[in-house]
């Protein structure tokens, strides 16, 4: 497939770290939230490999926070969320799917409680802050709704505990898994989070001192020449392999939560209000007809920029590939499709048709790995 260059724009927004990551050879971008989003240095393959034994640190400034304050800042971070955050504790981030009035995703972002009054909603790629405003608008609740200037960095691997103890201090690894705390250099304080978008472990740093980012961002390649160090970015391979879903990808807003298989976070019993609690029930009763599964693809390359139909032996079709990737570790690729029942388990078998060629499929549990 053809690449071409993105025309950057004030509407495709670049980042206070986008003059450093090309220094360091980005090859690739996407656009996540109108802004730019580096997808690849080089070989995913290689990139893919150094992450899992190293430590990268990425510019993952399109990740962008809606934040709402005020008195009924609870009440609207609910009623977006169909799990019960009635006993959330400050200092904690939580995953949580948002739903619509259909009972269908909207997203599923991690959501940080800054205060009783005042959260952050680290969103996915898509326009969350306009559904934000029409709940609160429809509701006549008291709060404020803006995007405030925050540029995170996520700092991802193995090594990454060596190389933030290194910067922060030791204290640094006594921070819980989906905990953050407020975290001095060079005077001053930054939100770090244990969290980011591999399985690997690692931190993401909210910044909103762009001066001291920058500061930080140089800091961590001229520290850690010993970690082996390199620039990085949100991996296709390590995802995919992870069973990490991407909204926009795996699952939009034409797929419930039951289906993408978030049962744990729909807290249906809970005594709370939500958007669409009513049609949840509903889908809980009537059973899910399909669901997001793992499979193998018998091809040794591969390439994804749109859904492709998987289809049984007679032609029916019977789901469909939404992300997929070659693995070294399987030698083989791989991928995430929405699968109907009821080949919706492992070891059920299907056909893709790639360049004219049919291709097995094989269905698989996720994560992969």
């Amino acid at each position: 497939m053809k690449s071409y260059p993105i025309a950057k724009s004030r509407r495709v927004r670049s980042t206070p770290y986008t003059s450093r990551i090309e220094n360091q050879g980005v090859t690739a971008y996407t656009v996540y939230n109108h802004m730019l989003l580096p997808a690849a240095f080089g070989s995913l393959e290689e990139s893919c490999d150094h992450l899992k034994k190293n430590v990268q640190v990425w510019d993952v400034s399109a990740e962008r926070q809606v934040e709402i304050f005020g008195d009924d800042a609870a009440k609207l971070v609910q009623l977006m969320t169909c799990r019960d955050l009635s006993k959330s504790k400050i200092g904690r981030c939580y995953y949580c799917p948002i739903i619509d009035e259909n009972g269908n995703l909207v997203n599923d972002p991690v959501i940080l409680k800054l205060a009783e009054d005042r959260w952050w909603v680290s969103i996915a790629d898509s326009d969350v802050i306009f559904f934000a405003k029409g709940l609160a608008s429809g509701n006549n609740f008291k709060v404020k709704i803006f995007e405030p200037s925050v540029d995170i960095l996520a700092v991802q691997g193995p090594k990454s505990f060596d190389l933030m103890e290194k910067i922060f201090g030791k204290e640094i690894k006594e921070l819980k898994f989906f905990g953050f705390n407020y975290y001095v250099f060079k005077g001053v304080k930054h939100l770090i989070a244990r969290s980011g978008w591999s399985k690997q472990g690692g931190f993401e740093i909210y910044v909103e001192n762009t001066k001291s980012g920058l500061e930080l961002y140089d800091q961590f390649f001229e520290l850690g020449k010993e970690f082996n160090v390199k620039a990085g970015c949100p991996n296709l391979i390590e995802r995919i392999e992870s069973g990490l879903l991407s909204y926009g990808n795996d699952f939009d807003n034409n797929d419930n939560p039951f289906e993408c298989g978030f049962e744990k976070y729909v807290n249906i019993e809970a005594d709370i209000n939500f958007l669409g609690k009513d049609k949840l029930k509903q889908i809980q009763k009537d059973g899910i007809k399909r669901k997001l599964m793992g499979v193998q693809i018998d091809i040794n390359k591969i390439n994804l920029t749109k859904s492709l139909s998987i289809k049984d032996e007679k032609g029916n079709i019977i789901g469909d590939l939404r992300s997929a990737c070659y693995s070294p570790h399987f030698k083989k690729s791989i991928g995430i499709a929405m699968i109907n029942e009821p080949y919706c388990k492992a070891s059920a078998t299907g056909l893709l048709e790639i360049d004219g060629n049919s291709i097995a499929v094989k269905v698989c549990d996720l994560p992969f790995i």
